[in-house]
């Protein structure tokens, strides 16, 4: 195992079984919580019950709210999949974590192969810092991070198992021919990329039942990264279906692939196995909701198995997107107010794009129906899960243990100083929040002179007033915090220094 350190419920239908740190040392814990960390893929601030959301219920996260803690300002790594992840599972914001986009491998004739870039030997993970503390370990649903048998690999990041998508690509299709099962493929029976038999959700979700299970008498940690509801938009045609077929038929728009060539299979010699595109669907809508709604229900699943195994009471869940709410293959999340009263969607560095719905229960320790603004972000979740498990950590990243605010203890609580975003995407993306100020530049390295764009979250939380010409200096002071958080990166080349041009 690698030295820790860091470099610079209604289940019908589902068929389903049962900066650095040095290495940490143990604190005396009478017994280590177990730790599961669901992380849903596009899912929008706005697309749970508890959250606002009126077109569709979502009643065992709604559950999971009132027995535990909602936080309204905590925020993803950033607003695609894999740097947001990287930033989750490295404790570092991306302006510091090491995958920093969706940086896709390809052969040596330029195609795109299977896998993206991976994390590497140095980098140090959420699993590696449990395990270190006796914590068996698992992942189930979409990794993203490292091909099998790369650095990158969950198997290289402290994870025991491995169940699932490991290339996010493969994650667009969930009837895909096969998933990853440690480093073995597993052939899904009666899928090949025309025809769909298996539910690939629904098999890595029993994947994380069936590690819950088997580890119920030792401290376990479970990332269970769902695929739903990122498109394709699909749903197997099952009881939660039927609770939606129809249900919106008056608004539906079918989506129709021929008229989005982006998305065209492509196979043949040197060509990855996951290029594909997203199907064609009459009902778009009542799709996504079933997918949110099916997703809820994997998570009914689990806290009914925690209870029936007796651990309810010692057992962390934490709940969160890895970004906003998607627009592709038919989703219109506007029809449901996915995005609640923010502005913005995947890839978008405004509000909505990155600021997720998060829920923490921990029966045996947080107060129930408690609700937090406390201003926290994927990477403090390292610390946190690190400090709840009796594990020091000689020196923190950019994290900072939010476990006072779970425990109520609000008056213990440590606060950031700011918060920073970057992404690589439409000529680049920045933004920075201090205190209720939020600073975002779009088009960084394309546009002569990059718009500042300034927001007064207090009084604008849709974020449709500019008001940098009124505030000078406050624009001065976050475009220092952008220079100051982003580090050069050799594997995503991205230069902030022109936002100083204006």
């Amino acid at each position: 195992m690698k030295k820790i350190k860091w470099s610079a419920a209604i289940l019908m239908g589902l068929g389903l079984f049962a900066s650095c740190v040095s290495k940490p040392t143990q604190k005396k814990v009478e017994q280590k919580p177990n730790i599961i960390y669901f992380l849903v893929d596009d899912m929008g601030y706005g697309d749970l019950g508890c959250y606002g959301q009126t077109k569709f219920e979502t009643p065992n996260l709604d559950q999971l709210a009132a027995e535990g803690i909602k936080f309204t300002q905590h925020y993803c790594g950033t607003a695609v999949c894999a740097p947001s992840r990287s930033s989750l599972l490295t404790g570092q914001h991306t302006g510091h974590t090491y995958i920093r986009g969706n940086k896709e491998l390809h052969n040596e004739a330029g195609d795109a192969i299977e896998g993206q870039a991976p994390l590497t030997a140095e980098n140090i993970t959420i699993a590696e810092v449990l395990k270190s503390a006796g914590y068996t370990t698992g992942c189930f649903g979409k990794w993203g991070l490292g091909v099998p048998g790369s650095e990158g690999d969950p198997l290289n990041q402290g994870f025991d198992e491995f169940l699932g998508a490991n290339c996010q690509r493969m994650a667009h299709s969930f009837y895909p021919p096969y998933l990853w099962h440690n480093d073995e493929k597993l052939m899904l029976e009666g899928n090949d990329w025309t025809q769909k038999k298996t539910y690939a959700a629904d098999v890595m979700q029993n994947g994380a039942l069936n590690f819950i299970k088997e580890n119920k008498d030792k401290p376990f940690f479970a990332y269970v990264a769902c695929t739903l509801p990122h498109a394709e938009l699909i749903s197997p045609k099952d009881s939660i279906w039927a609770m939606f077929d129809g249900k919106y038929a008056d608004d539906e728009v079918p989506y129709d692939l021929s008229t989005n060539p982006n998305y065209t299979m492509d196979y043949g010699p040197g060509k990855a196995e996951a290029y594909w595109k997203y199907c064609s669907q009459e009902q778009p809508l009542a799709t996504y909701a079933s997918m949110v709604y099916r997703m809820d229900a994997y998570m009914g699943q689990i806290m009914e198995q925690l209870e029936n195994l007796g651990i309810d009471d010692n057992t962390i869940i934490m709940f969160a997107s890895d970004n906003g709410p998607h627009t592709e293959g038919g989703a219109v999340p506007a029809f449901f107010n996915s995005y609640g009263p923010l502005r913005g969607v995947k890839r978008d560095l405004y509000e909505g794009g990155i600021r997720t719905a998060f829920i923490t229960r921990w029966p045996a320790k947080i107060p129930a129906g408690s609700v937090s603004d406390h201003i926290s972000a994927f990477w403090d979740v390292m610390p946190t899960l690190a400090d709840a498990a009796g594990i020091e950590l000689e020196a923190e990243g950019d994290g900072i243990s939010f476990l006072p605010t779970l425990l109520g203890n609000t008056d213990q609580q440590k606060k950031h100083d700011h918060m920073y975003w970057e992404l690589n995407v439409a000529g680049g993306r920045v933004a920075a929040r201090w205190n209720n100020w939020k600073g975002v530049v779009y088009k960084v390295e394309k546009a002569k002179n990059p718009t500042f764009e300034l927001y007064d979250l207090s009084t604008d939380l849709g974020e449709t007033n500019n008001v940098a010409a009124n505030h000078p200096d406050v624009v001065k002071h976050l475009k220092e915090i952008i220079m100051k958080e982003h580090m050069h990166s050799e594997l995503f080349p991205f230069e902030v220094a022109r936002i100083n041009n204006n």
